[in-house]
């Protein structure tokens, strides 16, 4: 199959499964949430009008293109206190207005949507956290898209409190890898992860190769490794935030290529 920027999507079988149970939902917290984007969400991706030219930016996490990853217009962007650095790239959460703390400006009915990470709000040190400096330290809240926070909230507000919880990722199809980068040097994205969304640590291994080489965070939801890897089947085992740990055995066929993307028929719970 095609995905975006013409890669290629191969699905292939994986051999090994670490059992845990299942990513359960969190407690309730307080928090805020604007929105961003526009009415279409496509400010959400760092769409930018140069010269004409329409430009796509792959945002804080890296997914790129939302509407072709299959991430849609339910996304947010994370204040501080919530990214961690990227690690929460991918982790889903269901998100309802608090009618009790300011029933003004919540739609009817006290709706929710769950929306995924894929972006950072950055702090504006200059405003004041309650007015303006939505995504400081150490506040928890929700840069929406905006056709996601008008699904519980009414538009004039502009900000409104909500009440969340971290629910479990629900994905069609299995765990994409996407290589990028060059000889020596792999940049894998991890996306379409199920179950708590995000990846703790990830792995990977040539055929060739002697063993497993742990990969480092590079930005969001990227991890890197030196090493060549290049005419040689690829393995990856990935750890999710909450344990599950599955190992994807050859996925990437010898003859790969960068900018190729590789789909797997396993998925986390």
């Amino acid at each position: 199959m095609k995905l975006a920027g013409g890669s290629v999507a191969l699905i292939l079988l994986v051999s090994s499964f670490v059992a845990v149970d299942g990513f359960a939902a969190s407690g309730w917290t307080s928090g805020s949430a604007t929105f961003y984007g526009g009415s279409d969400a496509s400010g959400t991706m760092g769409i930018v009008i140069f010269y004409g030219r329409l430009l796509l930016t792959d945002g804080a996490c890296g997914y790129g293109n939302l509407y072709s990853t299959g991430y849609g217009t339910n996304t947010a962007a994370l204040s501080t206190a919530l990214f961690g650095d990227g690690a929460s790239c991918g982790q889903c959460y269901r998100i309802t207005c608090d009618s009790e703390a300011d029933p003004q400006w919540c739609l009817p009915g006290g709706p929710s949507v769950t929306v995924t990470a894929t972006n950072f709000c950055p702090p504006t040190y200059d405003l004041p956290s309650d007015d303006g400096g939505w995504c400081n330290p150490p506040r928890q809240h929700f840069d929406m898209a905006q056709p996601a926070w008008e699904k519980i909230g009414i538009y004039r507000a502009g900000i409104i409190p909500v009440l969340f919880q971290r629910v479990p990722c629900v994905k069609q199809g299995g765990v994409r890898f996407t290589i990028n980068g060059h000889d020596y040097f792999e940049l894998v994205l991890v996306t379409n992860v199920g179950g708590s969304g995000s990846v703790q640590s990830l792995s990977i291994k040539g055929r060739s190769s002697t063993g497993w080489i742990v990969m480092s965070r590079n930005w969001g939801a990227n991890w890197q490794a030196n090493a060549y890897l290049d005419g040689q089947s690829i393995s990856f085992r990935v750890t999710t935030t909450d344990g599950q740990t599955l190992v994807f055995n050859d996925i990437v066929p010898s003859n790969w290529a960068f900018g190729q993307t590789f789909t797997s028929s396993l998925q986390f719970s």
